[in-house]
């Protein structure tokens, strides 16, 4: 069972007999009141995203999910293909499923698939990647007053908003919940 005080994004329960996932929430509490949670879900199966807002101290049932390895071979225009690592089974997932995961897939790079009652339904990627630079706008001289940041590019065409000491070529891991930088990796 899950309760609302064991929410995190990215956290998966279930709800109303469908899977969700929890993308962002927020504990409030007024005077004289219980507290209540505000999450913003979605859907596992379909992509929708709502908003809905829980008592303090609510329960869940947790769902049993199943975690394949699988290798990301391309992208096709509708599809993101994968590849089991031990069966060489392949399975194609939907934007809708990966909504906001496609910043970060690599091919060739293994990733775990969550499949619920046998059927693929979403990525679970890691709190974090470390991905390179491929393209950095220049450091002024003298733009040290203060954490400035500049605009770069890694290697999956995302951009994020860095330090004005990262160069291309640097390694730097990105939080993939929010999209942005953490720290610069030495490799």
């Amino acid at each position: 069972m899950i309760s609302t005080s064991d929410f995190r994004t990215g956290r998966k329960l279930k709800l109303d007999g469908d899977l969700w996932e929890i993308l962002d929430f927020q504990n409030a509490r007024t005077a004289q009141r219980r507290a209540k949670v505000t999450t913003k879900l979605r859907n596992l199966r379909t992509g929708q995203v709502l908003e809905k807002v829980f008592a303090s101290g609510e329960t869940f049932d947790e769902p049993e999910f199943e975690q394949r390895s699988m290798k990301y071979m391309y992208n096709d225009g509708e599809q993101w293909h994968f590849m089991d690592n031990e069966t060489f089974e392949q399975v194609g997932l939907n934007a809708e499923q990966l909504e906001g995961y496609t910043d970060f897939l690599m091919e060739n790079e293994d990733y775990k698939i969550l499949y619920f009652e046998g059927a693929p339904l979403s990525l679970d990627l890691p709190s974090s990647v470390v991905l390179e630079v491929t393209d950095a706008e220049p450091a002024v001289k003298g733009d040290t007053v203060s954490n400035m940041t500049k605009g770069a590019t890694v290697q999956t065409g995302l951009q994020v908003k860095v330090p004005l000491f990262i160069k291309i070529g640097d390694k730097i891991k990105i939080d993939t919940r929010t999209k942005d930088y953490l720290e610069r990796v030495n490799v």
